[in-house]
């Protein structure tokens, strides 16, 4: 007899909502069913443990499509529903059978593992977001009668009973008519079937089959042709779509480099193997496996604002998201990989964190662990951490100079830079062990390469010392060594700003002495620059050059071009430096005392040498060649 029931305290409009806005994606209907088919499987093998009237099965969840009927069914051989569960699981929404389930073994020692996946009472209302109408047929182990649940997913839903019922259950989803928005036919596909197995529940520990179909050759010999004709005939075999056992499960010796390279390819479609691959097996108040990878080559789009940074989550096995984002740093967004931990806080669809406190601490320490892997490449592999960082270096170095500096104690002694003195780039702890005996700093310098640093005139006195320098070539590079400041007590120190120390105390005075002296010169040249420099100067650190640019601390030249081209207006504060000892001091002296107007002219064509130096644009280049011509002809009738 058939017997109609009202859904418990649940109106047709919750129904709508749970049915039609809980989910964001209508094919998560079969991962949410798949998932409820292997809680039931769970619960009777537990129960086949303490209790012998029920035999160990082949287990298994089968998933049938027919076309005709325009109906999905997704059958599984576990513990089965009586009237009672069906009035108390189906009938009530968010009522969790699993979670009793678990709560029921959680102090059971004798239970063993117990994996339950669902955890909500909504994953079997999923069905109606695609379905018109659900049966469930179902038959409760050690049970005499079986069951019949039918439901249009309104006010209400009828059991009766049914004597085909066969242990397990039975869910048949009777689709949804098609729409201009949505057809719901393609979920019928084979193909559409297997994807959505292997997306989100290739990890399910049973086999998940469905029915597949296989070409047969048949080949018939022709008289009349000397080709053989080829006929292609089909039949359908029931295959398993699941690989059920977790790679990132297994122990890492048990894992041939051959089939971990080839997991990576074809989870996260790249065509060459991996640069490094890391297992991650944590137990604890948050148990979790993980399994990254760092790409050999860097996406085209990681610096572009449409890269979606992220890990693969998984719970249980079975996927929930592709990109979670918070489970990895912005500097470390090149890692790809997956995390599945049972202890997560789902929302009621499965697709969202309640809290991410979790979240947090898997996040911590996976960029521990991947921190950890850096530096043993750095020590054990060199020529392949510099592979490594010619793909990623900026982004360690972004890491280190974002949130003012936060963790430069953990990614200092992961940069590497190229140097003056060395073959090979090398870290700050290489250059520090390798400073001379006097040095007081670590010197540095922007540049394109090695060349263009060695040309610049403040280099004139760090050559004569030998010291070594670093060659900065990212726009990031300054701002970073500014948040570092210093290491192992060495200050940072440019070749282009403030006071290089490296003369002795009889240079510095004499050069006091000469600064007094040519006080009004130097006031003069300043003055005919009308405000383009701060101050000018004799050159504590030229040699052979006559003039060079230096900024006093704080913005260097290359910060402020950064910044200029990230339309910031801020300038590095100008100073003029010139050499006391070079000939053109002799000019200008010359100049300032018998003719004052070519002063002028002077001064700005030195000031635009040394913005020239400094690879700083010039504001007027016609005028900087039209006095450069002037003093050229009066220079030539003398």
């Amino acid at each position: 007899m058939k017997e109609i029931n009202e859904f418990k305290t649940e109106t047709k409009k919750l129904l709508d909502m749970m049915i039609n806005s809980i989910y964001t994606h209508k094919e998560i209907f079969l991962r949410e069913l798949i998932s409820n088919a292997s809680d039931a499987i769970d619960k009777y093998h537990y129960e086949s443990l303490t209790n012998s009237l029920l035999e160990v099965r082949d287990y298994k969840i089968l998933v049938e499509a027919d076309k005709e009927a325009r109906t999905i069914t997704i059958s599984d051989n576990g513990i089965g529903m009586n009237k009672e569960d069906l009035k108390n699981l189906l009938g009530t929404i968010a009522k969790s059978g699993s979670k009793d389930f678990l709560e029921k073994v959680k102090n059971d020692e004798t239970s063993g593992e117990v994996d339950i996946i669902g955890q909500f009472g909504v994953g079997f209302y999923s069905a109606f977001m695609v379905a018109k109408e659900v049966h469930v047929i179902t038959k409760k182990a050690l049970e005499e009668t079986g069951y019949s649940f039918v439901s249009e997913g309104l006010e209400s839903y009828s059991i009766e009973e049914n004597s085909d019922a066969e242990v397990g259950s039975k869910i048949v989803l009777h689709l949804r008519d098609n729409t201009e928005d949505y057809n719901f036919d393609e979920y019928l596909d084979e193909y559409e079937i297997k994807r959505l197995i292997r997306k989100y529940s290739d990890y399910i520990k049973y086999p998940i089959m469905t029915w597949v179909t296989k070409y047969d050759e048949v080949e018939n010999a022709s008289e009349t042709d000397e080709k053989e004709e080829v006929e292609e005939k089909t039949h359908l075999e029931l295959e398993t779509i699941n690989s059920m056992i977790p790679l990132w499960k297994k122990n890492k010796a048990e894992v041939e480099e051959t089939e971990l390279n080839e997991f990576y390819k074809q989870k996260f479609m790249d065509y060459q193997d991996p640069m490094s691959s890391m297992f991650v097996n944590v137990e604890g108040n948050i148990t979790y496996n993980a399994l990254l990878f760092i790409p050999k080559k860097s996406p085209f789009n990681m610096y572009s604002e449409k890269f979606e940074k992220g890990l693969q989550l998984y719970t249980k096995g079975v996927f929930i998201l592709d990109k979670c984002k918070e489970l990895i740093p912005d500097y470390l967004r090149f890692v790809k990989g997956l995390v599945d931990s049972a202890d997560l806080s789902l929302n009621i669809s499965r697709e969202m964190l309640q809290e991410d406190r979790q979240l947090k601490k898997i996040a911590t320490n996976l960029e521990k662990k991947v921190l950890a892997e850096l530096s043993k490449m750095k020590n054990n592999d060199f020529d392949k951490y510099q592979e490594f960082f010619k793909e990623y270096g900026l982004n360690l170095k972004y890491g280190l100079y974002e949130e003012y500096g936060a963790k430069k104690e953990s990614l200092k002694d992961l940069i590497i830079l190229e140097s003056l003195n060395e073959e090979l780039p090398i870290t700050f702890e290489q250059y520090v062990s390798k400073m001379k005996e006097n040095q007081k700093a670590i010197y540095f310098a922007s540049g394109k390469d090695k060349e263009s640093v060695l040309k610049l005139p403040q280099m004139d006195l760090i050559k004569k010392q030998e010291y070594d320098v670093l060659v900065l070539k990212d726009d990031v590079d300054e701002f970073m060594l500014q948040v570092l400041k210093d290491y192992d007590g060495k200050e940072f120190k440019s070749i282009s700003q403030g006071d290089l120390d490296l003369l002795t105390e009889d240079e510095v005075k004499n050069l006091e002495t000469l600064k007094e002296e040519k006080k009004d010169i130097l006031t003069a040249i300043k003055d005919s620059l009308n405000g383009e420099v701060e101050d000018v100067i004799i050159s504590k650190r030229l040699v052979d050059g006559a003039v060079c640019l230096s900024a006093k601390e704080g913005i260097s030249f290359e910060m402020e071009k950064v910044l200029k081209a990230q339309n910031n207006s801020v300038k590095a504060q100008r100073v003029l430096e010139i050499n006391p000892n070079h000939e053109i001091f002799k000019v200008i002296e010359d100049a300032y005392n018998n003719n004052k107007d070519n002063l002028g002219k002077y001064a700005k064509l030195l000031y635009s040498q040394a913005l020239l130096i400094e690879g700083i644009e010039l504001d007027d280049p016609v005028e900087f060649s039209k006095t450069m011509c002037e003093l050229l002809i009066e220079s030539s009738k003398k």
